[in-house]
């Protein structure tokens, strides 16, 4: 029986997948698991009666799991975890946390309207820290293997490269090759490529934060 996940619809396309990368962590984790599952896309800005009345604080992701609606990525993707144990997911303890500074730094850079607020200094210095941890113990956070904090930080990292990209024509140093690798490896994946949101989708999702 599929499991079933209420992701964000994309603006303006309510029958597209939008552009949450914390939904798009917990759809990772299910194709990975190849967990059978059905979608419910939620506009976000027009949400159904019956999905409030399921999960009243509005948010998304939330997963039917033994009939009992979660929310909460983390969450979510433990449970899973416990439930489906193979193909193991789960992260060492000591490489759970890596990256995990890079998605807010992402924020505050892209909001920022001054250059010399420190915002884009204390992301470069969070990206370099990804890439000093990748270049002894790659390709992925913990070795050899893919994990769940790759799969959490891979679409915050497609979110970093499109949005920064279009709003500030900012990319990711050249010099930090060992997540330019971690990126074009992570993308490569086919369950990437089928939970991703389109660019445009992206672009529009972060538009009101930035303008």
């Amino acid at each position: 029986m599929a499991l079933e996940i209420c992701v964000k619809a994309a603006a303006g396309a309510p029958n597209t997948l939008g552009d949450c990368p914390f939904c798009q962590r917990v759809l990772l984790s299910l194709e990975e698991k190849k967990i059978p599952y059905k979608s419910h896309l939620i506009n976000l800005g027009d949400k159904p009666q019956w999905f409030l009345d399921i999960n009243p604080e509005g948010k998304v992701p939330v997963v039917k799991i033994d009939d009992k609606w979660v929310a909460d990525s983390d969450v979510i993707v433990g449970m899973l975890e416990e439930k489906y144990p193979e193909p193991s997911l789960a992260t060492p303890p000591e490489f759970a946390s890596m990256g995990s500074k890079i998605f807010p730094s992402f924020v505050k850079f892209l909001k920022s309207k001054d250059p010399n607020d420190g915002t884009e200094q204390a992301l470069l210095e969070e990206l370099k820290a990804l890439d000093e941890h990748l270049k002894a113990h790659g390709p992925f956070i913990a070795g050899e293997k893919i994990m769940a904090a790759d799969f959490s930080l891979a679409p915050k990292l497609y979110h970093l490269e499109v949005a920064l990209g279009h709003f500030k024509s900012w990319t990711i140093p050249g010099n930090l090759i060992h997540i330019h690798n971690y990126i074009k490896l992570l993308f490569s994946f086919e369950s990437f490529e089928k939970t991703k949101a389109a660019k445009e989708h992206v672009i529009a999702g972060w538009e009101p934060k930035v303008m």
